[in-house]
């Protein structure tokens, strides 16, 4: 039987702060002379709470802790050295909790052990799972954030396993995993693609649904949470798995240290909206045993209300669900030195305690107001499930909005109006697009924010890779299990004329430009870009648009190089490199002081455009000039949605001394006429050739 520590009606612990921490100053130690350790547990639907642990080498012992303040269970326990494996229970004679743990472990089969929600380690051994007790030292040396302005911020989405899976320059016992992340030939491609800042799919501590397991499948998103202090320990190497949790940790702050001596800041997809506890039913790891009613949101009459679709909703309503948020984001920059956060399903986390979205929330306010916090990237995504859970626009300074407007805007022009146009159709009106790609300003304003407040994305891990945008016009998701139910229907995409894989090259070439066409709209808009893993390389997934639980090369980056990949990824570099040479030579304030940059629209003839010609669908010709008053008109893209070719009149710009007119240096364009033409210069309202679906992007 487990050996009960010697009962206590009352000691000298703190319901402050919640975990397992160092006691404050004047504990003294236990009657054998061994140091406590402080643990709090917020559990207010249990009345005796007992901790469960196992010191390494020893055997399974049992403390009821003595002390409840506001529902926080707390109490001094001894023998907790660091790598000790603990949970939580309610104490026998109150009531056991459902499901079992091993008897092998603990003598008291029948019970559940609860995981700690403030667990910074996690011990899995098949279905029996354990908070470990950490030691957080490591030694940064001089690692400091990248401090990377939003401005000059180009964002890289990747998962960690998918993203070295198949990469042959790195040593097969780091491949899939955090050293492998941060790997110099790793590291090599992404600075030298350009990008400054690596998020990461989820990497707290997450476990697979049923409904995966039962078909032999995983959660490889890892939007599933258990723990929300602790990183996934399948992401380590095989080696730190065995020698355990701190080895885990290790690893991944090395990571960190890594990419950070690189220049690049990391960023961490977080999903605090719900956990891996499920529906009502489902298993029960943490919340649901400790206090269901207010952990999770319930509406009048005692049901889950589910904004996530994922069977339950963590209650922002509730203020230690709050402070649990707000304390593992201040864990995650204190300790592991994360530049920033993208909040999964953001709507969730806040809304009020009547369910709806409050722009000032105390979740929201907390975080503009911590120290910590708010000095770190703030990404949302602005929406959930639920009623009114689409917020684009609407966060509050010092947030920054995935932007579905540009999204769809830049899909709508490049693809489905192309389909369309090819098939003897018409197209949208270009107003759509050049709002998208000028910042959305009006979308944003609404909330005291400029144009730097919207994050640019065309693709992300949800949805058609950039090359299966141009070659599937329907999702392919068999491989799922779900019959091809799951996934969206409406994806905005063209198949130029085949589905899926083609020999025929004048497919093939139609759909390498459309993708050159996406790539440099995405890297030359106003806002914040953000790239997802692998359409550098033009990576598929078959035409999958629901990927979440292929673990496989569906989802892993293929590094093979062809003709294709090479040029797609060339493509891209160069069009980066233009964003920041242009950047470079702004003020650090462009765009964001509206009266000192320009954004001047031309027609095809260098001329103004009109209210009417912004409405009207046959013009498919727009020039942007942009620059500023301290930068000088520096760029000039020419944009031609239609099919054929068009004889452009560059717009009336004199030179600097006002002596004459400007010259424009072509630096790029996304036609198959690149290596041809790049370099020619044009004087401002002299006629240059613009060929049909493609861009053209000139310096003076």
């Amino acid at each position: 039987m487990p050996i009960l520590d010697p009962a206590s009606t009352v000691d000298a612990s703190r319901p402050t702060p919640l975990g397992l921490s160092i006691p404050r100053v004047g504990v003294s130690p236990d009657s054998s002379g061994r140091d406590r350790v402080n643990v709090a547990v917020f559990a207010p639907a249990v009345n005796h709470l007992e901790i469960v642990f196992q010191a390494p080498g020893e055997g399974w012992k049992v403390r009821t802790l003595p002390n409840v303040t506001d529902g926080v269970h707390h109490g001094l326990v001894s023998g907790l050295p660091y790598g000790t494996r603990y949970g939580f229970r309610a104490a026998k004679e109150h009531g056991a909790l459902p499901l079992s743990v091993p008897a092998t472990d603990v003598d008291d089969a029948g019970q559940q052990l609860l995981l700690d929600p403030y667990g910074c380690g996690v011990d899995q051994r098949g279905d029996f799972i354990t908070s470990v007790h950490m030691d957080r030292h490591f030694d940064w040396g001089t690692d400091r954030h990248p401090g990377i302005p939003w401005r000059n911020t180009i964002i890289y989405e990747a998962h960690v396993r998918g993203q070295s899976m198949l990469h042959p320059d790195i040593p097969e016992e780091l491949r899939g995993t955090y050293p492998g992340m941060a790997h110099p030939a790793m590291i090599e491609h992404l600075t030298s693609l350009g990008i400054t800042s690596v998020q990461l799919l989820p990497v707290h501590f997450h476990l697979d649904e049923p409904h995966l397991q039962n078909i032999g499948l995983t959660n490889y998103w890892g939007y599933n949470t258990a723990a929300f202090f602790a990183p996934h320990p399948a992401y380590a190497t095989q080696a730190a798995r065995n020698a355990g949790p701190h080895a885990v940790q290790d690893e991944f702050k090395g990571m960190v240290k890594l990419l950070h001596q690189a220049g690049l800041e990391v960023i961490l997809d977080v999903v605090y909206n719900h956990t891996a506890e499920g529906g009502p039913g489902g298993p029960t790891f943490c919340f649901r045993g400790l206090g269901e009613q207010h952990y999770y949101r319930h509406d009048a009459l005692g049901r889950y209300l589910d904004t996530t679709g994922c069977g339950n909703t963590l209650n922002f309503g509730e203020q230690k669900v709050v402070q649990l948020a707000l304390d593992s984001l201040r864990y995650w920059v204190n300790e592991f030195h994360i530049d920033g956060f993208r909040f999964d399903l953001a709507v969730t986390l806040c809304r009020n305690e009547a369910n709806e979205f409050d722009p000032k929330h105390p979740f929201l306010m907390a975080i503009a107001a911590d120290p910590v916090l708010s000095g770190v990237k703030l990404i949302a995504e602005p929406w959930d499930v639920g009623y009114g859970g689409w917020q684009t626009g609407r966060f509050p300074q010092g947030w920054v909005d995935w932007n579905d407007h540009f999204r769809d805007g830049v899909r709508r022009f490049w693809l489905t109006d192309r389909a369309s146009l090819d098939a003897g159709g018409r197209g949208g009106p270009p107003g759509e697009f050049a709002d998208v790609i000028s910042g959305s300003a009006g979308l944003f304003e609404q909330s005291g924010r400029s144009r730097m407040a919207s994050l640019n994305l065309i693709t992300s891990h949800d949805g058609f890779t950039l090359a299966d945008l141009t070659s599937y016009d329907r999702k392919h998701n068999e491989a799922n299990g779900e019959q091809n139910r799951d996934g969206h229907g409406d994806n905005l995409s063209y198949n130029h004329g085949f589905e899926g894989r083609s020999e025929d090259e004048k497919i093939v070439a139609a759909r390498a430009q459309t993708r050159r066409n996406l790539m440099a709209t995405l890297m030359l808009s106003i806002g914040v870009p953000m790239v997802t893993a692998g359409d550098e390389l033009g990576r598929t997934q078959q035409g999958n648009n629901n990927a979440y639980c292929q673990d496989n090369t569906v989802t892993w980056l293929d590094w093979t190089r062809t003709p294709e990949t090479h040029d797609m990824l060339r493509s891209t570099k160069r069009v980066i490199r233009l964003r920041k040479e242009f950047l470079s030579q702004q003020p650090h304030d462009f765009p964001i002081r509206e009266e000192r940059s320009f954004l001047h629209w031309f027609n095809e003839h260098g001329k103004p455009m009109s209210i009417d010609q912004w409405n009207d669908p046959s013009r498919r010709v727009v020039q942007l000039l942009l620059g500023s008053e301290d930068g000088g008109l520096e760029g000039l893209l020419v944009i031609n949605g239609g099919a054929e070719d068009v004889k452009i009149a560059l717009p009336q710009v004199s030179n600097e001394k006002g002596t004459g007119n400007r010259m424009f240096e072509l630096r790029m364009t996304t036609s198959d006429l690149h290596e041809i033409r790049q370099g020619v210069r044009v004087a401002s309202g002299e006629r240059d050739i613009l060929q049909g679906y493609s861009i053209n992007i000139y310096r003076t």
